[in-house]
C-alpha cells in the first residue's frame, strides 16, 4: 500500500484528536535505531518527508525546562530491551487502542466510523514506512504469542518510558525512517 503524506495526515489527526499524544517520525540515522527514537523522544529531528507531527505536550510549562517531558531521559540500554517487536496486524490494533488511554479496542466505539473504517486508517498509519519495517512496543498484553498482540485479554502490561503513570506506544523502524506513536495517561 502506497500512502501519501494527505491519507497519512488524515489518519493520524483523527485516530488520535482525543488521545494525549504524541506522533512523531524522524530520520534513521543509526545502525542501533535506539538513538534514532531518543533522538525523536528528544524532539531533536524534524520529519524527514515535513509531515505533521502530533504533540500534545508541546505547550506543556515542563516543556520549558525539560524539552523530553513527558518522556523520562533513559539511555539506550534502557529503551532497547524494553521494546518488543510485534507483527503487523499487532501494530494495527495496537494503533487503534493507542487512540484513548487504558490500551484497548473498546475506546473504538467513540468513533462514528465501522470498525472497517478504523482499521482501513490504522492500516494506512504504518505503510508510510513500508513491508519491511519492523515494529516494537513497550506494551504486553498476557497470554499473547511472542511478537503479538492479544487485545481480548484485559491485562496490561508495559514498560515506562515517561513520568506518567501509564504510557504505551509504537515504535516502527524503517531503514530510512522511525516513526513514534505514543499516549500518555496519568490514571
Amino acid at each position: 500500500m502506497c500512502v501519501d503524506r494527505t491519507s497519512w495526515e488524515a489518519a493520524v489527526r483523527h485516530l488520535y484528536r482525543d488521545a494525549y499524544a504524541y506522533i512523531a517520525t524522524g530520520p534513521r540515522r543509526h545502525a542501533d535505531w535506539t538513538l534514532d527514537v531518543l533522538a525523536l523522544m528528544a524532539r531533536t529531528v524534524p520529519d524527514p518527508r515535513g509531515w505533521a507531527r502530533v504533540d500534545d505536550a508541546e505547550k506543556a510549562p515542563k516543556r520549558v525546562d525539560d524539552p523530553t517531558w513527558p518522556f523520562a531521559v533513559h539511555p539506550p540500554e534502557y529503551v532497547a530491551p524494553r521494546l518488543k517487536e510485534i507483527d503487523r496486524d499487532s501494530a494495527e490494533n495496537l494503533l487503534l487502542a493507542l487512540t484513548e488511554g487504558g490500551c484497548t479496542l473498546s475506546n473504538l466505539r467513540y468513533f462514528d466510523e465501522s470498525p472497517d473504517e478504523l482499521r482501513a486508517m490504522a492500516c494506512t498509519v504504518p505503510a508510510r514506512y513500508g513491508d519491511e519495517a519492523v515494529c516494537r512496543t513497550n506494551v504486553s498484553k498476557t497470554g499473547s504469542a511472542p511478537g503479538a498482540l492479544d487485545f481480548t485479554s484485559e491485562s496490561l502490561g508495559y514498560s515506562p518510558m515517561s513520568v506518567f503513570t501509564e504510557d504505551c506506544g509504537l515504535v516502527v523502524v524503517s531503514d530510512t525512517e522511525v516513526g513514534l506513536f505514543w499516549n500518555f495517561n496519568d490514571l
